[in-house]
């Protein structure tokens, strides 16, 4: 009990040391000195031969390699990208960028689910989102009358989304958005086309009707 008492106290006390943000939005570093942190003190809590002195100069030097690292992410903007990283662009101009939502391993259903949080209905009104180095999202949105765009509302695992095949979206009068990326474009207008224009046709992805602003 005795022993316990002690870590669990030095632990807090070296906790306040690495400050609030420490505690929050964790890096992945940090998150690295969370586990060493419990390691160290979880060791002398059940197992009586451990040194209690010897673990808590282990955690006293965690808590200053995490003091150094977090000075060096300050004065150097290398360190800083090493550790935290640096933004990453998952929607520009209403289109998913495949390359950013991969980076930030996102999928397209933990965007859309983010953008909801946010507010935002369909991609057309969002001008830049970002997935930040906390890994919050930071949207920037049409403040006026946005354009069209794929909706986001209601979940699609809820309501899935209305596929139209070359026929119908020829057919369709409004505009269409892309499934996968959300790219809006004109419904193609029926009657007798090029070939290049068909075959382009032909291997178009999935499109649904895009969204309008509510």
């Amino acid at each position: 009990m005795f022993r316990t008492a002690v870590m669990f106290l030095w632990l807090v006390l070296l906790l306040r040391v690495t400050g609030k943000r420490g505690l929050a939005q964790l890096s992945p570093l940090e998150v690295a000195i969370v586990i060493g942190l419990g390691s160290a003190a979880g060791d002398p809590m059940f197992y009586p031969e451990v040194p209690l002195l010897h673990a808590m100069l282990v955690m006293a030097l965690v808590v200053g390699l995490q003091r150094l690292i977090a000075h060096l992410v300050i004065v150097s903007e290398h360190v800083e990208t090493f550790v935290e990283g640096t933004p990453v662009e998952l929607i520009r101009d209403g289109i998913l960028t495949p390359l950013g939502m991969e980076r930030a391993n996102l999928s397209r259903e933990d965007v859309f689910e983010r953008l909801r949080a946010q507010g935002v209905r369909q991609l057309g009104a969002v001008q830049r989102a970002y997935f930040e180095q906390d890994g919050n999202l930071t949207v920037f949105t049409h403040p006026h009358d946005p354009p069209p765009g794929l909706p986001v509302v209601p979940p699609w695992d809820l309501e899935p989304p209305r596929e139209l095949g070359v026929a119908e979206a020829q057919a369709f009068a409004g505009p269409l958005a892309c499934l996968r990326c959300g790219q809006v474009r004109p419904a193609p207008r029926a009657g007798p086309r090029p070939a290049h224009r068909r075959k382009a046709a032909g291997r178009a992805r999935a499109v649904k009707p895009a969204g309008r602003p509510p």
